[in-house]
């Protein structure tokens, strides 16, 4: 393999990681164990290299593949109460209109559940008392509203369930598979919790959440007296919280001051909470319930990294457990409560395991008002201060980066670079002052934080002042576009991944189902109807000649939330300006590149990009089989 680095004074580089490795597909992910706990189910290539639903018995080696997708490849799936029926989503070439297929194990007979054209299927809940059936939400009458049918399994009749009066947003159905309790999108940018006491009578309202609160519904109690719910209304964190349907007393069983909750684990058929996590630096558990204090004082010192319980057979006797590391591949473990033994099933990437990786360590630091801001950093290994840098914007912006193995940032750290991550204001899971703090501030105080990032990355003797580049997708790739237009002599260069350039057109041409819920972004960003001039001002779009910077875009051609156009009338905008700005369109791709083939490329081109203009390693680009990549 040939090595090349763009500053030749480097001498001390890592050993390149092929991107092959980093990018492709995993060896085998995502195990789930059947219903009756005798089979084990996990995805992995077949020999087109394309991911599949393979079935074991455990206790044998009498692997098999299950299903035969053409070319995206299958990564949400699940079991059904029924013991012969898989469940899987698939999209056409990330369009995000997902088709709910079933497989039958013993036959590997694929069904299309919901065979509607232009239809997106969500799974709103499955029951163990109903195992032959699963309550979806389909957007068939209205693209822009769900409402609630119920499918059978056995012959795929699709039964009209729970009309949607318009603006409800998600469902939640009780232990007797009755839709009772929902939330509904208000016009101000917050929620109403809507619940009637049986199918037959009106929907009331029990709480409205303003757009400075956040909540969501997670389970009924088995007896349906009891809603679960985490909200952040009367405290600055959500909460977890039980709600007395009779009393409308509420109860709160968990909370941390400074971050929200992010993970309830859920009894699989008492329908009670059992354990309650907080994603800090890195992800801590809580155990509410007596029961399983044991096992998890057990599987917490199985292995090191953050534990992640990703499914369970029905008689709760085995678990399936998965270890996250920053540093290596994810390991996969059989947990059998009974004996408290825990079998490794396989890692996901085994190659991984003897690899150099490098260690993501949490970091802080203040903004200009005076906000603690989170993140994480990754130092290469090998060299030493200043590095070049790459500051890696994660997207939403409504969400956060987390702590544990990622490949990017693995990629970026192997070719010789310090990658920060930045959990900016407007992120989730640290209050809602702090979520609220970036309202109306997309390319203000937003970017703001990114560069007091990169401000005391130099200031630490971290980074060199001249050699860092900005990238991310989605939202991070429109803060990279910020950052080349707003600060033009901060980046050597900027990677945007699927970003918007122009609020106004992205506001413009968001999925009929986001309709909805545009009393958030009006909130949150601002009004298309009254602000457009606001807008305009925060949209790089219309600041293209203040660049100075190479900027390098990759964008999917079925992207439904950051359309085609979003990057061509900016690279369009460029060129007639005369600025350096490179261009690939991938046709067979939505929001991000998900066949491996299209990421190998990709990076393949970002890779080199990046070494010219901060000095890192590369492994030369060469043509990669199967992409769909345009050069444009």
């Amino acid at each position: 393999m040939t090595t090349k680095t763009a500053n030749k004074s480097e001498t001390n580089l890592p050993p390149l990681i092929p991107r092959k490795l980093l990018f492709g597909n995993p060896e085998r992910t995502s195990p789930k164990i059947s219903r009756d706990g005798q089979y084990l189910a996990y995805l992995a290539p077949d020999e087109k290299n394309v991911l599949q639903v393979w079935l074991k018995t455990f206790g044998r080696s009498d692997d098999r593949k299950l299903t035969n997708d053409q070319k995206r490849g299958i990564r949400a799936y699940f079991w059904s109460y029924n013991l012969e029926q898989l469940i899987y989503l698939q999209d056409s070439d990330g369009d995000e209109n997902f088709h709910l297929y079933s497989v039958n194990i013993k036959t590997n007979e694929v069904k299309d559940l919901t065979p509607f054209e232009g239809v997106k299927a969500e799974v709103v809940e499955l029951a163990p008392e109903f195992p032959d059936t699963i309550l979806v939400a389909l957007n068939r009458n209205n693209p822009e509203i769900f409402d609630v049918y119920r499918l059978n399994l056995i012959n795929g009749e699709v039964e009209f369930d729970t009309k949607n009066p318009g603006n409800i947003v998600s469902w939640t159905a009780n232990a007797q598979f009755q839709i009772l309790a929902a939330m509904a999108a208000t016009p101000d940018g917050g929620f109403d919790l809507l619940y009637r006491e049986s199918i037959d009578k009106p929907w009331e309202m029990l709480r409205h959440w303003d757009p400075e609160d956040q909540g969501s519904l997670i389970d009924f109690s088995l007896d349906g007296q009891t809603l679960y719910m985490i909200a952040s209304h009367d405290a600055n964190t959500q909460r977890l919280i039980a709600l007395n349907l009779d009393t409308k007393e509420e109860k709160v069983l968990a909370e941390d001051p400074q971050y929200d909750v992010s993970n309830v684990l859920i009894h699989p058929t008492q329908h009670y909470i059992q354990a309650v996590s907080f994603n800090k630096d890195q992800e801590e558990w809580y155990v509410l319930d007596y029961l399983i204090f044991k096992d998890f004082d057990v599987i917490c010192k199985r292995e090191k990294g953050e534990l992640a319980i990703l499914s369970r057979d029905l008689e709760d006797k085995k678990w399936i457990l998965a270890y996250i590391k920053d540093n290596g591949p994810v390991f996969f473990y059989l947990y059998e409560r009974e004996t408290k033994s825990s079998t490794l099933l396989f890692t996901n990437q085994p190659a991984l395991e003897e690899l150099p990786l490098a260690s993501m360590k949490p970091i802080s630091y203040q903004s200009r008002d005076g906000l603690t801001i989170h993140g994480y950093l990754t130092l290469p290994v090998g060299l030493k201060a200043p590095y070049p840098t790459v500051l890696l914007v994660h997207g939403g912006p409504w969400a956060r980066d987390d702590w544990g193995y990622s490949p990017t940032v693995q990629w970026l750290a192997n070719r010789g670079y310090a990658v920060l991550q930045v959990n900016y204001r407007g992120s989730t899971g640290y209050g809602k002052a702090f979520l609220n703090a970036g309202n109306r501030e997309w390319a203000g105080a937003m970017h703001d934080d990114l560069i007091d990032a990169v401000n005391w990355l130099i200031q630490e003797g971290t980074s060199d002042p001249k050699k860092i580049a900005i990238m991310g997708g989605s939202y991070g790739g429109y803060a990279t576009l910020v950052g080349l237009t707003f600060t033009p002599d901060v980046f050597a260069c900027g990677v945007d991944i699927v970003g918007p350039s122009s609020i106004i057109t992205l506001l413009q041409s968001i999925p009929p189902y986001w309709k909805p819920l545009m009393g958030i972004f009006e909130h949150r960003v601002g009004n298309l109807q009254t602000e457009e001039e606001f807008l305009k001002s925060r949209s790089p779009l219309f600041f293209v000649d203040k660049i100075e910077r190479p900027l390098l875009i990759g964008q999917g051609a079925n992207d439904p939330r950051v359309k085609q156009a979003e990057s061509e009338q900016i690279v369009e905008a460029m060129r007639s300006a005369g600025k350096p700005v490179e261009y690939v369109l991938y046709p067979d791709e939505g929001h991000g590149f998900v066949r491996p083939e299209n990421r190998m490329h990709f990076f393949a081109i970002a890779e080199e990009f990046l070494a010219k203009y901060l000095g890192g390693q590369f492994e030369p680009v060469t043509d990669v089989e199967g992409h769909s990549g345009i050069v444009k």
